[in-house]
């Protein structure tokens, strides 16, 4: 059973059939969008905001002889034509630097026998530098997180989630855990091979390896969100792995790569450093074939990922496709993603995602999510319905209003709601329609 801190009686509430119109528009809008731009349009520069090293050419990508616009979390890509946010860059020497950061203050509402409500805070902040060293480029990045204060260890309600412990005894079930206070420390190297190819290496401790689409918190169309996706654990969790080292080649608009990891997932000591062997492997081919489209796939085996499930490793493998899309006053990007957990030993698993974000005048922010999971944790050993497979699909929509920028960085205002399908016998434990609402206000630089 679930400790009683976990747990907080709600009554459920009905959601509005406008609000689940708008998730349909603000989620399948971007491909229903007519591409008709010309050649020469779709080659041109798609980022007037994005920051230039000499004035008028985009800065050099970390990995490769492209826009760095293109580099989202870790090694992972995104669409070029994705706008860069944080700080304008600054030199030091023969040092590039930028920095970037964001806070969230969120107040959340989780209906239904199992929900639970919440005040926390989110943060994050980050500093990259580069700089040239022989033939090739130098890069070094440092990711910090107060989560485990501003969160702290019990995470933040989120019905349905399941994934690490926050005593190293207990499982977190419809909680997000924290992420650590280090989330990357890396560094890399790109040694060109050509005006268009290279070969680079990256070695993060912490760090992300080649496994998954970029960062939820990372990718454009899921920024706004301060929840975590439900399919974390089967896309992405790995964006915070304690040793890491990754060799991948670049030509042109294709990307491969393999990584050595340790797979164990942040045990409950939040701000500490572990070692442990990189015992774990995986690959990814990414491709994009225009600055508007970044797709990838690729396949990990895991050793042990789970502190309280040791003898348990998982086969994992994801797909991706995000589409980006620029328009005369918005920017609109669309992720759909899959991923598949095989436990060796065990069963299968699968996760699938949707989600979009429209930010209008930079003012104005629409965004949404719909997920389908299969979830095998949400029950202790020593309930009925222990180890069974259940389908669960999430729908989110939500918006945010930002205010001018000032000396500070950005301020903004946001709010969604989430509702639950679920099956039949989860609704005696959950309720019969679990539903979730949140506020928060955000700071960006």
């Amino acid at each position: 059973m679930l400790p009683p801190v976990l747990r907080h009686r709600r009554r459920s509430r009905a959601v509005p059939t406008a609000l689940l119109a708008g998730l349909l528009v603000v989620t399948m809008g971007p491909l229903w969008a007519q591409d008709s731009a010309s050649h020469a349009h779709e080659s041109a520069p798609a980022m007037p905001t994005m920051a230039e090293h000499d004035g008028d050419t985009p800065m050099r990508g970390l990995l490769g002889p492209y826009a760095m616009s293109r580099e989202a979390s870790g090694t992972s890509w995104q669409p070029q034509a994705t706008p860069m946010g944080g700080s304008a860059p600054w030199m030091m020497g023969d040092w590039m630097w930028m920095a970037h950061g964001s806070a969230n203050l969120v107040v959340t509402d989780n209906a239904g026998p199992r929900g639970d409500r919440d005040t926390v805070v989110q943060t994050m902040g980050m500093l990259m530098g580069m700089r040239p060293l022989g033939p090739g480029t130098l890069g070094v990045r440092a990711m910090v997180s107060l989560d485990p204060w501003g969160v702290g260890k019990t995470g933040y309600p989120l019905l349905f989630q399941t994934g690490e412990t926050a005593d190293g005894r207990t499982p977190l079930v419809d909680r997000q855990h924290p992420h650590d206070l280090f989330m990357e420390l890396a560094a890399s190297y790109a040694q060109p091979l050509g005006e268009s190819s290279s070969v680079f290496v990256y070695l993060g401790l912490p760090g992300e390896p080649a496994l998954g689409p970029p960062t939820f918190m990372h990718r454009f169309s899921g920024m706004d969100n301060p929840e975590a996706p439900l399919g974390h654990h089967w896309l992405d969790a790995t964006h915070i792995t304690f040793g890491v080292a990754t060799l991948g080649w670049v030509w042109k608009d294709l990307k491969v790569e393999g990584s050595a990891f340790n797979a164990r997932e942040p045990d409950q000591i939040r701000t500490n450093i572990e070692l442990r062997a990189l015992d774990s492997w995986s690959g990814r081919v990414s491709y994009n074939p225009s600055e508007r489209w970044a797709l990838q796939v690729s396949r990990g085996v895991l050793r042990s990922p789970e502190q309280l499930e040791p003898d348990v490793d998982v086969r994992r493998t994801t797909a991706s496709v995000i589409y980006h899309r620029q328009f005369e006053r918005a920017q609109w990007q669309t992720t759909l993603a899959w991923g598949r957990n095989q436990k060796l030993p065990g069963h299968a698993t699968e996760s699938f995602l949707l989600e979009s974000a429209l930010v209008i005048d930079a003012v104005h922010t629409l965004f949404g999510r719909v997920e389908r999971v299969d979830k095998d944790e949400l029950f202790g050993e020593d309930e009925p319905l222990a180890g069974q497979v259940f389908t669960v699909d999430k729908a989110t929509l939500g918006a945010v209003h930002d205010f001018p920028s000032t000396r500070l960085g950005r301020f903004g205002l946001g709010l969604q709601y989430s509702r639950y399908a679920i099956p039949a016998a989860l609704k005696p434990v959950y309720g019969d329609q679990p539903d979730a609402w949140l506020a928060f206000a955000r700071w960006r630089l």
